[in-house]
């Protein structure tokens, strides 16, 4: 098989199977050694090893990512409330993410493509608006707003 073309069969024999994994495998390794990272730094602390969101330092908004990695520090400690209270977004688009890498190492092994979210007609346009929309409302400087800033 070669890089970037899909194959035209489903993958057969260990051999087959370890290189239509390989690419999954090193994400899932990069994500493990990422969350590694993450609870080492703890990003909840101020001052810490890891940088400051540059939306942020640079313009004093709250991006639409702003508060990510504490979001995924929280959950990486199982605790939902303040994931949420970081990035409920985020939280929220998790799942379409690890459905995407799902159907993504199906596709490498059944060799045919696998209908995802990202497929239906609206997906970029909800995406857009609700990336737009929350970092509208993550700036409003008043209440109930004011809240989503962190």
């Amino acid at each position: 098989m070669i890089t970037g073309e899909l194959p035209s069969a489903p993958v057969r024999g260990p051999r087959n199977m370890l290189r239509a994994l390989g690419p999954p495998l090193a994400v899932v390794a990069g994500g493990a050694v990422c969350a590694g990272v993450l609870l080492w730094a703890d990003p909840t602390t101020p001052g810490g090893p890891l940088p400051v969101c540059p939306t942020k330092a640079l313009f004093g908004l709250t991006c639409p990512g702003c508060g990510t990695l504490r979001m995924l520090y929280s959950l990486l400690h199982a605790d939902v409330g303040a994931a949420l209270h970081f990035n409920a977004v985020a939280v929220a688009a998790l799942p379409l993410l690890a459905w995407s890498m799902a159907a993504w190492t199906v596709v490498r092994l059944r060799g045919r493509p696998v209908r995802t979210w990202q497929q239906w007609r609206w997906a970029p346009a909800v995406i857009g608006i609700v990336f737009v929309g929350w970092f509208v409302l993550r700036n409003l400087p008043f209440a109930p707003f004011a809240a989503l800033k962190v």
